[in-house]
């Protein structure tokens, strides 16, 4: 702090002898001058004393304040006395007044510096994302049970930082609910402090240290105090629980209830004392921290996952080259990790130890927020107090009870069933089991203000004795279908192979093939032939058969035996030359006399002598 200039009575002193002087200077001048000599010495003295007494009287009236700078006043020489308890004046009373010199004020009030103090102060400056904390040291008495001065509206606070105003329209002594936002203030630092905290929580330090407006000027200080902005970031919400009281606000409480049988807690109006029933919607508050305590509930879909904390035994499985099994066992530890909710849950299913891990997708609607803050606390509390042992509890529930699954019966048919959960299951059955899980967890969440969305099982510890013969079958049936694979290329192989072979004899195949088509043909043509040769002499029998009935039988044959001849005789005509035809004739008959008298004559053979 600089002090523009004090109160100096002696200056008045000076200035009034100065001006005494001046007036009576011819009298004071000595006599040892004479004539225009003394004349002239007088007329200098009396120049210079007037010159002493302007001066003076300057000095003691010029009001000059820097730009950066305010002035306040604190009157040494007045009328009137304060009052008891108050320290600054609104009337003229003696002592530091309301009433402030702006910055850049330059002017001239006649033995203003002697009957004033001015105390140059700083200009208070409130950076962004900060509010300044104002405490005011004069002002009316807070009422009985009060801890903060009320609040002042928007619209009035450049009323209320004006120290004659706040001093003359009701301003309460102590702290202030109403807080300074981001800007420069030249404020009456007698009547206000103003104090602006850096500490941010441990997150984005500006400073660890408190910038102090006050008579002192700009001091720092060593001291926890935060005076961030209250900011609720998107997909959260602020619950607000206020230890002030607003006038004019009804502010009865209710009973507000998350479902029938769930958290219950008492919640007031905004402006209120108590938790607020309306959580703050994401944004940047000017909320005064020593009133206000925000906490912040995340309404996105979180997630909390049980996992690690077991050691797991493991049975490797290798084959040989011929074919044979061989085991070798292992063990593995999984830590919790950091981000975990909790470890895995340990359940018991058919005697069997069975570490389960889990993820549970949850959410906290904006309207329970109130009702879980008020309740249980934030959201830390409200996982670690009621979700997390609500779900660990369930899930042994589960697989230490019944579930309903459809399986085969006997005849092969799809039947639904309830049965004891199997070990198996958390392999064969995990959607079953999430749906169990899910559908008791979500009675649990509703009762506590929590939406439980969606629960997932991850890795189960089975023990792997279960699991070996499982293991056993799969590489059996992997080497089967591996033989058989070989086979079916073996035999591919093969057929490759011929089909080569067959193009390379393709024109003997051909050759072949052609001669087995025509001995086809042939057997079909001799076939035909007889077949024909057969129909032709059954025709042939049937013919003469029918010649016999009418000719007679005798008369066939010698029919048939005449036609041979004729055949001959037609296919060698050369015979008939050399015939020497009987002299024969037949008379009478019916028949066929003459015709084979004539041929018996000529088959007869003849004499020795051609006679």
């Amino acid at each position: 702090m600089a002090v523009l200039r004090g109160p100096a009575l002696s200056e008045i002193v000076i200035a009034f002898v100065a001006a005494f002087a001046a007036l009576f200077a011819g009298r004071i001048m000595p006599d040892l001058l004479s004539g225009w000599r003394r004349a002239l010495a007088i007329g200098v003295l009396r120049a210079a004393l007037i010159a002493v007494t302007i001066y003076e009287i300057l000095s003691t009236s010029i009001v000059s304040i820097p730009a950066s700078e305010v002035g306040v006043v604190r009157k040494v020489y007045g009328v009137a006395n304060l009052a008891p308890g108050h320290i600054v004046a609104t009337k003229g009373e003696t002592g530091y007044q309301a009433e402030i010199i702006p910055p850049g004020t330059f002017r001239i009030s006649i033995f203003f510096n002697v009957l004033n103090q001015v105390d140059l102060l700083p200009i208070v400056v409130v950076p962004q994302g900060f509010y300044g904390r104002i405490v005011a040291s004069d002002g009316e008495s807070l009422p009985a049970g009060q801890i903060m001065a009320d609040a002042w509206p928007d619209d009035q606070a450049q009323n209320f930082l004006d120290a004659e105003y706040f001093m003359t329209h009701g301003g309460q002594k102590g702290l202030q609910l109403s807080v300074l936002k981001p800007g420069v203030y030249p404020m009456n630092l007698a009547l206000f402090q103003v104090k602006i905290g850096y500490i941010r929580n441990g997150r984005d330090i500006v400073a660890d240290s408190d910038d102090v407006y006050d008579l002192r000027g700009r001091t720092v200080e060593q001291t926890p105090l935060d005076t961030s902005i209250t900011r609720v970031p998107a997909g959260m919400v602020g619950v607000v629980r206020s230890s002030v009281q607003s006038h004019g606000v009804d502010c009865k409480a209710r009973t507000a209830r998350t479902d029938n049988d769930g958290l219950t807690a008492e919640l007031v109006p905004q402006f209120c004392k108590g938790v607020w029933e309306i959580s703050l919607p994401p944004n940047d508050y000017y909320l005064n921290r020593d009133a206000f305590d925000v906490t912040l509930v995340s309404t996105r879909v979180t997630t909390l996952e049980f996992k690690g904390g077991f050691s797991r035994r493991y049975i490797d499985l290798k084959v040989d080259a011929h074919g044979d099994f061989t085991q070798t066992e292992r063990t593995a530890s999984f830590p919790v990790p950091a981000e975990a909710a909790d470890n895995a849950i340990n359940t018991k299913i058919e005697g069997w130890e069975i570490p389960q891990e889990l993820r549970a997708i949850v959410q906290i609607t904006p309207e329970n927020a109130p009702i879980v803050v008020a309740a249980v606390g934030g959201q830390q509390e409200v996982d670690q107090r009621i979700v997390v042992p609500s779900i660990r509890s369930l899930v042994r529930n589960v697989y230490g009870g019944n579930i309903t699954v459809t399986e085969p019966d006997a005849a092969g048919k799809s039947v639904t069933l309830t049965r004891p959960t199997r070990v198996l299951d958390t392999i064969e059955n995990r959607a079953v089991l999430e749906q169990a899980i899910l559908e008791r967890a979500q009675i649990d969440g509703r009762r506590a203000g929590v939406d439980i969305k969606e629960i997932r099982l991850g890795e189960s510890v089975i023990p792997p004795e279960l699991l070996l013969a499982r293991q056993r079958e799969q590489l059996a049936g992997q080497l089967r279908a591996a033989f058989v694979q070989e086979q079916i290329a073996q035999e591919q192989r093969q057929k490759t192979e011929q089909a080569r072979s067959t193009a390379d004899q393709q024109g003997e195949l051909v050759t072949a093939q052609i001669a087995v088509q025509t001995a086809k043909l042939l057997q079909e043509k001799r076939q035909a032939e007889g077949h024909g040769e057969r129909l032709y002499l059954e025709e042939q029998a049937a013919g003469q058969t029918a010649q016999a009935e009418v000719l007679g039988k005798d008369n066939v044959l010698k029919l048939q035996q005449l036609k041979l001849v004729l055949d001959l005789l037609a296919a060698h005509p050369e015979v008939l030359a050399n015939l020497h035809l009987p002299q024969t004739f037949v008379a009478g008959g019916s028949g066929l006399e003459g015709p084979a008298a004539v041929l018996g004559a000529l088959l007869k053979p003849s004499d020795a002598t051609g006679k």
